[in-house]
């Protein structure tokens, strides 16, 4: 059975920087990429607030470069999905879809996090085109226009305030005819003159030519009084959740109720020695490419003093 002093789970930017810290530590990491290679962050366009970049840089090409310095220093990164874990006895034990094992002394977890969708076809058709999950990543391109934030709590409400502040007009878009957000996040919504609730209605398409110009409601959808009207937008953001890509951990690391792996205070830590995570996977509140590398760089320093130990 192959060995390695530290395994890799994730290729996005806690990923690679793991790997990268890991790779200069001699500890000869193995990376397994996952059904995304470069993460979440690939599914976007241009990023614009990772330092270093003062141009922005396309979010693939970003990633191309964080693999390539990786693997400079020694990373072996593979294409390739991990199936199962055993964590049960050191080292531990990880199987891979093409039924190869790896024993690890130290595993690093930077499986990040999926947006939910609504699961229109359009949302694939205009994804980077108008369509984003993140309004703190891309807000910045919708400056003095008119969006759309599909969601009732607190997360879509935050988004709608940080994009009240870049944009023209905001939509709110919800379902239920009340908000689920806090007392307090609901109170700034309603006071801010730029953002406008639409309560009791379902965005069900989006339209436009080379980029979303609007999207389709219903509003009281399956009522009597049921009306449906296209509104003018020229963005679209999700804000309905996250969901931690941790399907292959649970019951052998301590979560929260979401899926979210816990980690011991500031440390990327889990409850288990020798197993870390870092990234979205380990983020309910960030979720930003700048944190999840720092995250990465922590986990891989812990991988170290692991094993050194």
């Amino acid at each position: 059975m192959e060995h390695t002093k530290c395994l890799i789970i994730g290729s996005g930017p806690a990923g690679y920087t793991a790997a990268l810290y890991a790779g200069r530590a001699n500890l000869n990491p193995i990376v397994y990429c996952g059904l995304q290679t470069g993460g979440q962050l690939t599914q976007t366009t241009v990023v614009e607030n990772y330092p270093g970049y003062p141009e922005g840089v396309d979010a693939n090409e970003m990633m191309t470069e964080f693999r390539q310095q990786a693997e400079r220093f020694g990373a072996d990164v593979r294409d390739g999905i991990i199936t199962d874990v055993d964590l049960s006895n050191k080292p531990y034990v990880v199987t891979t879809d093409r039924g190869d094992q790896v024993e690890a002394d130290t595993i690093i977890i930077a499986t990040g996090a999926s947006a939910k969708y609504l699961g229109l076809p359009d949302e694939e058709k205009y994804n980077g085109q108008g369509v984003s999950a993140c309004a703190t990543c891309d807000g910045f391109f919708y400056r003095k226009k008119v969006v759309a934030v599909v969601g009732g709590g607190d997360t879509a409400c935050e988004e709608a305030i940080y994009l009240a502040g870049l944009c023209s007009k905001v939509y709110m878009i919800v379902r239920k005819p009340y908000l689920r957000a806090s007392d307090i996040m609901q109170q700034r919504v309603k006071k801010n003159p730029k953002i406008e609730i639409l309560f009791e209605t379902n965005a069900v398409g989006l339209y436009g030519e080379k980029g979303v110009e609007g999207a389709h409601l219903v509003y009281r959808k399956g009522e009597d009084d049921e009306k449906s009207y296209d509104l003018p937008i020229d963005g679209f953001f999700l804000a309905i959740g996250h969901k931690p890509n941790t399907d292959l951990f649970k019951g052998k690391l301590d979560m929260d109720k979401t899926g979210y792996i816990k980690v011991q205070g500031y440390s990327p830590r889990t409850s288990v020695e020798g197993v870390f995570a870092a990234g979205d996977c380990a983020d309910p509140i960030y979720r930003q490419a700048v944190v999840a590398a720092g995250s990465g760089c922590m986990a891989a320093l812990e991988a170290e003093r692991y094993c050194n130990s």
